[in-house]
């Protein structure tokens, strides 16, 4: 199920209308940007408050956004206090921001599906055996996405609800 675009509300110095629709970046661009990625930003809340941001490898697959990190490592001990999640492509030029919380998959049947899809994308394959590094999801609550070529006029914004894109 697509979600709905709609304008962002930004401060008006930004030049964004919210008659003007045309332009805006359908979802689908969205998805095979993220299909395509390789490396996606994921921000992170400290428990003390302080932010966290680093890159992992990931996949975009049965409609969410899918990766794993060492439960020791600052993401996973942030993610474990925290599951609130940013995360952002590497290109700002043709921006692709989501927000959400991560939960943990423990569907074996994902994992198996996400284990392969991985080896296919990146060469390895991650070793859940340990349960070291767990796989998270994330559900979406926003997403935003535009193209510095026709900003503001592909300005776009989508909303979900608790349980993400599913």
């Amino acid at each position: 199920m697509e979600p709905q675009a709609e304008r962002p509300a930004m401060p008006a110095s930004y030049g964004i209308a919210q008659a003007m629709t045309g332009a805006m970046v359908p979802w689908a661009d969205v998805v095979q940007r993220l299909i395509a990625a390789r490396n996606y930003w994921v921000g992170t809340t400290r428990p003390d408050g302080r932010p966290h941001a680093s890159p992992v490898w990931g996949l975009w697959f049965e409609d969410a956004l899918h990766f794993c990190t060492d439960a020791a490592s600052a993401k996973g001990r942030n993610l474990a206090a925290n599951p609130a999640v940013a995360l952002h492509l590497e290109s700002g030029d043709d921006a692709v921001m989501l927000e959400g919380a991560v939960e943990v998959v423990t569907e074996s049947g994902v994992l198996g599906r996400f284990v392969a899809a991985y080896h296919q994308k990146y060469g390895i394959a991650p070793d859940l055996s340990s349960g070291a590094a767990p796989v998270y999801r994330v559900r979406l609550t926003l997403a935003l996405a535009w193209r510095e070529a026709d900003f503001p006029e592909s300005a776009t914004r989508w909303r979900f609800g608790q349980g993400g894109v599913r």
